[in-house]
């Protein structure tokens, strides 16, 4: 068990400061005061967050840290924490660690007892949410849209089984095809909301049955960053059937998540539902060909 006292502690901070998703006035008093006081700042793009740094006058040394940082880099900021010295850890928009990197030097300062401390701040799937009008109690943030379909196919069976609101992200690029994934499987009258460009100019709320978002998104294509809400409580139950449109491997790796089975026995039930030899699944599942 660990016990932190953010602010009473003397060593090496680390914090997580959110940033604005589109409208720099949402940039917070707090926020502003620590980048300026911190002795550097991590960023996922140095070159998209130097326009922020600029904006506030903010001065304080930069440097890069993204999802492909080495783990020698992780160490070189925690021996700057174990030195006394302050980090603030940002991302190109929102709060850090939601979808971008940063979990890794999180954990690595937890475990060595330096005081990890999070501002609060705008989160785009929350923006969404509490305007979207859909029910805000009981939610689920998923993350990113999968992109493969035998992949969509289970989430949406999800999120019609939980009945709750889900929150996803998706890009302008598939918004249309996923929309219509949707449809195909949740049914043309589950409600969704699509919000665009959230705090910015052309902030933009779609909201409506999945069928009639469709028929909008044929006719008239929209750009921007991309929130969507699915209301799993007005999906159609899908099928036992669509789980036979899965890919063996895919079916597999279902039954490990879903039903929380080992690979072997993923494998020896998914050959026993689609009366094939296990030799096959077993191939399919580590893509030896």
């Amino acid at each position: 068990m660990k016990i932190q006292s953010s602010y009473q502690s003397s060593g090496g901070k680390l914090y997580l400061v959110p940033t604005p998703i589109g409208n720099l006035d949402d940039m917070t008093y707090r926020a502003i005061k620590v980048l300026k006081e911190v002795d550097f700042i991590l960023a996922e793009d140095t070159r998209h967050s130097i326009h922020l740094l600029n904006h506030f006058e903010i001065q304080t040394p930069m440097h890069s840290h993204h999802a492909h940082s080495h783990q020698s880099e992780i160490e070189r900021w925690l021996e700057q924490l174990a030195q006394g010295r302050s980090i603030a850890l940002i991302s190109d928009a929102g709060m850090p660690l939601i979808n971008d990197p940063g979990h890794e030097l999180v954990q690595a300062a937890i475990d060595r007892d330096y005081a990890v401390i999070a501002l609060p701040g705008a989160t785009a799937a929350l923006t969404a949410l509490v305007a979207s009008g859909m029910m805000h109690e009981h939610f689920t943030y998923y993350g990113f849209v999968p992109r493969k379909e035998g992949e969509r196919e289970i989430l949406w069976q999800q999120i019609a089984q939980h009945q709750e609101t889900a929150i996803l992200y998706e890009s302008p690029y598939r918004i249309e095809s996923v929309v219509r994934s949707i449809v195909q499987t949740l049914g043309d009258s589950v409600a969704i909301v699509i919000a665009r460009e959230l705090t910015k100019r052309y902030e933009t709320y779609l909201r409506g049955a999945a069928g009639e978002v469709l028929a909008y998104l044929e006719a008239t294509p929209i750009k921007g960053e991309i929130v969507l809400l699915i209301d799993g409580s007005t999906a159609v139950q899908p099928t036992v059937d669509a789980m036979e449109e899965l890919s063996l491997k895919d079916y597999v790796q279902h039954l490990m998540e879903e039903e929380g089975l080992t690979a072997k026995q993923s494998i020896k039930e998914v050959a026993k539902r689609r009366d094939v030899r296990k030799q096959e699944v077993y191939a399919a599942y580590h893509e030896i060909t």
